[in-house]
C-alpha cells in the first residue's frame, strides 16, 4: 500500500485553511506555508504579511447563510452580514476545531516552487533558503493583495495624494479633504461612504462603466437568499427576473446619477451596498464620469468638467500574482491560466489551485468544494478524466464564460450556485472512473506521469 501523499499548501487564508483540512480528512500529510503571523489571510487585519486590504468598516457583501462553510456554520446569532473582524475570528475558530494550525509554518515566505527532475515531486524553497520536497503542491495565495493601478497611467500630473484602496484603513485620512474615489466595486462604495462623513464637500465617485447596485436586504431578507432556489434556471432568465425585481425595489443606477451598468445582472458582479444610494440622494457623494487627465490640483473628467481634489483613491482592483511559480506553469498571464474544474493544472495535475476563480457569489463555499475535490485526488480516492477530456471541458467552460462575461477574466469566472453543485458530482464521477480502472494519483503521478 502506498504511503500517504505529502502535500505543500501555499497560503493560510481561507483557501489554504480549507485545503489543509480537506487533505487531513483524506489522510494526506500536509505542510502549509504562510507569509503572515496568523491564519486568515486577507481577512486578518494588521497581519504581519502586510497583504491584507481589510479596513475598519469592512463587512461581508454576501450573506452569512450563503458564505459559511458547510462543515462549519457561522453562529446563528450573528448578523446577516458579519464584519471582517468576525470573519477573521471565524477562520481562527475553524483552525482550532479541525486541528489545522499545527500544520502551518507562519512567517515563512515561499520563494520558488519547482518540479523535480524527471517529474518526481516538487521542491519548495523558502526565502530563508530552506528546501523541502512534496508529492504535490496546492497554490492558495489569494488574488486580492497585489494592487492594480490604472495602466497606462492617466496623462498629466497630480499635486495631491494618490493611494490605492488596498492601503485604506479608516476615514481619518480624509478629514476636511476633497476626496475622489475611482471605481464602482464594493470597496469603492464603502470608501466613498466612509469618506462622505468627514470629507470637505461631497465625495466624488468616478467610473467609466456602471454596475448594478444591490441592497443587502430585499423584502426583509438577505438579497442573495433566493440565489440557490433560482440556480436551476438558465442564467439569462435569472438575469431578467433579478433586474425586474431590482428595478421595482430600488430603481436603476441612472436614477441616482450613476452610469448605466456595462452588462446585465449575473454578468458583471453587482456592488452590494445599503448606504451608497442613501449618500448619493443626500448629496454627500456625487457621481462623476471617467477621468480624462490630471491637471495639478484638479482632475479633468471625460465630459470636460473638472474638480479640485486633495486625495485620489484608486479602487481599481487587483492583479493575479503568483510570484513563486515560473512562466512554465503560469503562461503569459495567470488570469488566463486554464485549469480543469478551476483546480487542476492541465499539464501536471499534481499542481492544484484553490481560489483562483472569480465567483458570482460568496468565496468560502467555493474554496471548500475545491479543496474536497483536490484532496480526493491527492488521496487516491478520485481519478481525473483523460487529458483530452479535461481539455475539452475547459474549452467548453471558456466558451460559455466568454458568451456570458466577455473578455474580462473569462477563464476565472464561475457561476457560484452551478459550481458548488457540480463539484460533488465530479467527485462521484472520479470515483466511478477508479472502479472502471483509471489510475489514482498515488500510482500515476508519483511515477512522473500525468493523466
Amino acid at each position: 500500500m502506498s504511503p500517504p501523499s505529502r502535500v505543500a499548501v501555499i497560503g493560510a487564508g481561507a483557501g489554504g485553511l480549507t485545503a489543509i483540512k480537506a487533505l487531513l480528512d483524506a489522510g494526506c500529510e500536509v505542510v502549509a506555508y504562510e507569509k503572515g503571523d496568523r491564519p486568515g489571510g486577507l481577512w486578518a487585519r494588521d497581519n504581519a504579511s502586510g497583504l491584507s486590504p481589510a479596513y475598519a468598516s469592512l463587512h461581508l457583501n454576501t450573506s452569512k447563510g450563503r458564505t459559511e462553510f458547510v462543515d462549519f456554520p457561522m453562529p446563528r446569532h450573528w448578523p446577516d452580514y458579519p464584519s471582517a473582524d468576525l470573519i477573521a475570528g471565524y477562520l481562527v475558530d475553524y483552525c482550532e476545531k479541525f486541528g489545522v494550525t499545527p500544520h502551518i509554518r507562519f512567517d515563512t515566505t515561499v520563494a520558488s516552487v519547482e518540479r523535480e527532475e524527471e517529474g518526481r515531486g516538487w521542491a519548495v524553497t523558502t526565502e530563508s533558503g530552506d528546501v523541502d520536497r512534496y508529492d504535490a503542491v496546492v497554490v492558495a495565495n489569494g488574488h486580492n493583495w497585489d494592487p492594480r493601478w490604472p495602466k497606462p497611467a492617466y496623462p498629466g500630473a497630480f499635486d495631491g495624494i494618490q493611494m490605492h484602496a488596498h492601503d485604506y484603513r479608516s476615514a481619518d485620512a480624509f478629514r476636511d479633504r476633497r476626496v475622489l474615489v475611482v471605481g464602482m466595486g464594493n470597496s469603492a462604495m464603502d470608501i466613498a461612504v466612509d469618506a462622505s462623513y468627514v470629507a470637505r464637500g461631497p465625495v466624488l465617485l468616478s467610473a467609466r462603466r456602471g454596475v448594478h447596485i444591490l441592497p443587502k436586504h430585499l423584502f426583509g431578507r438577505p438579497s442573495d437568499a433566493t440565489g440557490g432556489a433560482l440556480a436551476a434556471l438558465p442564467w439569462r432568465l435569472r438575469q431578467r427576473l433579478a433586474e425586474t425585481v431590482l428595478r421595482l425595489a430600488v430603481g436603476t443606477p441612472q436614477s441616482y446619477g450613476l452610469p448605466a451598468p456595462a452588462g446585465g445582472f449575473f454578468q458583471n458582479h453587482p456592488t452590494i451596498s445599503d448606504t451608497i444610494l442613501h449618500r448619493l440622494t443626500h448629496g454627500e457623494v456625487a457621481s462623476r464620469p471617467g477621468i480624462d487627465r490630471l491637471a495639478g490640483e484638479r482632475v479633468v473628467f471625460s465630459d470636460g468638467t473638472s474638480e479640485r481634489v486633495d486625495i485620489i483613491v484608486w479602487a481599481t482592483g487587483y492583479r493575479v500574482t503568483i510570484p513563486f511559480l515560473s512562466d512554465r506553469w503560469l503562461g503569459d498571464d495567470p488570469e488566463q491560466l486554464p485549469l480543469y474544474k478551476r483546480v487542476f493544472h492541465l499539464q501536471d495535475p499534481s499542481l492544484a489551485f484553490v481560489g483562483l476563480m472569480q465567483s458570482t457569489g460568496a468565496a468560502l463555499p467555493v474554496l471548500e468544494v475545491q479543496s474536497k475535490l483536490m484532496a480526493s485526488y491527492f488521496s487516491g480516492s478520485y481519478a481525473l478524466p483523460s487529458a483530452q477530456e479535461q481539455q475539452r471541458a475547459v474549452d467548453r467552460a471558456l466558451r460559455a464564460a466568454v458568451e456570458r462575461w466577455g473578455q474580462r477574466r473569462p477563464q476565472m469566472r464561475i457561476d457560484f450556485d452551478r459550481y458548488v453543485a457540480d463539484l460533488p458530482g465530479e467527485i462521484k464521477a472520479g470515483r466511478a472512473r477508479l472502479r472502471r480502472g483509471a489510475r489514482p494519483f498515488t500510482v500515476a503521478d508519483r511515477e512522473g506521469s500525468t493523466t
